[in-house]
């Protein structure tokens, strides 16, 4: 099974899985579909299905052109608002394109809808992989936009969690250098986050990808599965889990590295009304 990672838009991943015996694919959130059949014909392979994570544009508007490009395509999901949508999936359910296996895993919170997509191939030692689209990200977690932190905690403890910690982790999209910046605020003294900010850094200026990951990668350097680690929860002033995530979220979302920070004096033309949007 070879996994090709394709950058598009400003920061997404969209994401081609082949099947190199058969020569099938399988694509996950190709929402740049000219860009993705390239790819399909440079591979030479067929793409026979579509994994969408969640309906958002960013990962689901190239369903619709891929259908009428690719007669007989299936694009699967969890939402109904996934455009494009012809196969509505549930919780471990599991689907097969010859030898590649996939189980669906319903992880609401960024979205209502959001589902994982655990993949692994029939009689290979290759490590199986995980799409986590908005849900898990290399150092971070997605938003709460129509979820919870006790959904969100379900999702990064319960089922994404407690995969084989071999599981290659393929994100939704690049934000690994600001999420290991923010990590790094929450464990300053953790050698594991300034390694792999450090990293991350030299793949930047490279431009280049920061994924796969690996579960127990992120089990040492992401602070939102370090709940119960004695630095993060100081960070929070919390114990319980659940309220240490939604601490860590809140704090997320208000962060800002140095350069995102605005100017004074833009702050200033702020407050007195003078910039206009």
């Amino acid at each position: 099974m070879k996994v090709k990672v394709i950058s598009i838009l400003e920061d997404n991943y969209m994401y081609l899985i082949i099947d190199e015996q058969n020569r099938g694919a399988v694509a996950v959130d190709p929402a740049v579909p000219h860009r993705l059949l390239q790819i399909v014909n440079r591979e030479g392979v067929s793409l026979v299905a579509v994994l969408t994570t969640h309906h958002h544009w960013d990962h689901a508007r190239g369903n619709e052109d891929l259908l009428k490009e690719i007669p007989g395509l299936r694009v699967y999901g969890g939402d109904d608002r996934i455009k494009g949508l012809t196969d509505k999936v549930t919780n471990c359910q599991e689907l097969k394109f010859n030898s590649i296996n996939v189980r669906c895993l319903f992880t609401p919170c960024h979205t209502a809808g959001h589902m994982c997509y655990f993949v692994w191939e029939d009689d290979c030692t290759d490590s199986p992989a995980v799409f986590t689209g908005d849900t898990l990200f290399i150092g971070g977690c997605g938003k709460f936009f129509e979820g919870t932190a006790e959904q969100m905690h379900h999702n990064l403890t319960e089922v994404l969690g407690t995969l084989p910690e071999d599981t290659k982790v393929f994100c939704g999209h690049e934000y690994t250098k600001r999420n290991l910046k923010f990590a790094l605020m929450v464990e300053p003294e953790n050698e594991k986050v300034k390694e792999m900010l450090s990293w991350a850094k030299a793949r930047d200026d490279d431009d280049k990808p920061t994924v796969p990951s690996t579960l127990l990668e992120e089990f040492e350097y992401n602070p939102f599965l370090r709940l119960s680690n004695e630095a993060v929860q100081r960070f929070t002033g919390k114990t319980d889990p659940i309220e240490v995530l939604r601490v860590l979220r809140k704090e997320k979302d208000n962060f800002k590295k140095p350069k995102d920070r605005v100017p004074a004096h833009a702050m200033m033309a702020l407050e007195w009304g003078l910039l206009r949007s």
